[in-house]
């Protein structure tokens, strides 16, 4: 199928053509005819997939046709939810790059900054609203939003909103909106708290669901440690410092625990910044331009911050912290090897992370090189994984642990 097939308005097809788009992606291409046709959508694909042109490139169809040049004032008729200010951003970036031959206008809105601007954009009016939970209902309750002539509603990153603590949030935003509006919502993964808020707020919706990314780019080479967890940070800082590595990107589960990573980073003379929820936004704005600029070799995000770093050239990226979800090891490596650059990607898997890695390896059917050739590795006669890995070429899930029983039991999700 090519985008020309899908109905779209030739202001649309001129931008998106321009972008290099030809053929939509599967989310995009079982996704797009259902919005176009009013129907409430439940959609499953991973960030990376076109998730965002899925909803925007139908969207800015249907209010194009409906506002076309009217010159009455204007009034958001379409709110997109997402939980963190990056990929806000990203969203109103998307939205601006598909409707530039439309004269819709879209207002991101998030915390961290400056209310003024925005409520000065909101009386001027505006069509589409690109908005972060706690900021959408702070102006909300002072009286800067009116969702009552919304068309469509947007709730995206669904299961990360849950994770963040925003379910409440968002029951409280659609509540304020019309009940004959369309709802869009999208979600990685369906847990019942997931499922739960799709009954609840939309009607007879159409389920749209791609296959999760399972393949690692060819020229990333892959390499995984199997490392005692009290001294994942000393083989950190061995490495960057033995082998001089900089434009790194280390991935951390929790934004404790990057800060953490920084502080023993920073008391053995490493330059390295953390970027995380915690930061305002122009925090992390700096941050993420010091490290663009080389200023900072090493960056310590968490995934969701991660969402917004979109970097051409970065050598390496350390996972620091394994990922519970192995499409997520997919995602995090990605960002090196781009444009056909090489790239290296590290991995460190305690003992209680052993089945994360087990899960990953099943995922990718790669096997990752095991660098067993250092100081920090495991303490044998762990009951949580087993024996300690012996010294192979082939990956960690190869090594079978004496006591499987307590691995199973042990493997627990963090959703």
């Amino acid at each position: 199928m090519l985008f020309e097939d899908l109905s779209l308005s030739k202001s649309i097809q001129k931008a998106v053509f321009e972008e290099g788009y030809l053929n939509p992606t599967p989310i995009q291409e079982k996704a797009i005819p259902v919005v176009l046709s009013g129907r409430d959508l439940i959609g499953c694909a991973q960030t990376g997939t076109g998730k965002t042109a899925a909803f925007a490139i139908p969207i800015i169809h249907q209010l194009h046709r409906i506002v076309g040049s009217s010159k009455k004032a204007k009034q958001i008729r379409a709110l997109i939810v997402t939980p963190t200010r990056e990929l806000a951003v990203q969203i109103g970036q998307s939205f601006d790059t598909y409707g530039k031959y439309t004269n819709l206008t879209q207002l991101t809105i998030f915390g961290g900054v400056s209310q003024n601007p925005q409520v000065d954009a909101l009386k001027n009016g505006i069509d589409i609203l690109i908005a972060t939970p706690g900021r959408l209902l702070d102006l909300q309750k002072q009286g800067f939003l009116d969702l009552n002539h919304l068309h469509t509603l947007v709730l995206d990153e669904a299961d990360q909103m849950l994770d963040m603590g925003f379910i409440n949030d968002v029951k409280k935003i659609v509540k304020l909106t019309p009940k004959n509006r369309q709802t869009l919502l999208f979600s990685a993964t369906m847990p019942i708290a997931i499922r739960e808020l799709a009954e609840m707020f939309l009607q007879d919706p159409e389920q749209v669901e791609v296959s999760p990314v399972s393949s690692t780019a060819e020229n990333v080479e892959q390499r995984v440690y199997f490392v005692d967890k009290t001294e994942k940070r000393n083989l950190l800082y061995k490495l960057i410092k033995e082998e001089n590595l900089s434009n790194v990107l280390v991935f951390s589960r929790t934004k404790h625990g990057a800060d953490n990573v920084v502080k023993a980073l920073r008391k053995k003379d490493i330059p390295a910044e953390a970027i995380h929820g915690d930061k305002s936004q122009n925090a992390r704005q700096r941050v993420l331009d010091a490290f663009k600029n080389k200023e900072v070799g090493v960056l310590v995000a968490t995934d969701i911050a991660a969402r917004g770093i979109d970097i051409e050239q970065l050598p390496f990226v350390i996972n620091f912290d394994l990922p519970n979800i192995p499409e997520t090891y997919v995602h995090r490596i990605g960002r090196t090897g781009r444009a056909g650059n090489g790239g290296i990607a590290i991995s460190f898997c305690g003992k209680d992370e052993l089945p994360y890695w087990k899960d990953i390896q099943k995922l990718i059917k790669v096997d990752v090189k095991t660098i067993s050739d250092h100081p920090y590795p495991w303490h044998s006669g762990s009951p949580e994984a087993g024996e300690k890995p012996k010294n192979s070429n082939r990956s960690g899930g190869a090594h079978k642990s004496r006591k499987s029983d307590a691995s199973k039991k042990n493997k627990k999700r963090w959703y």
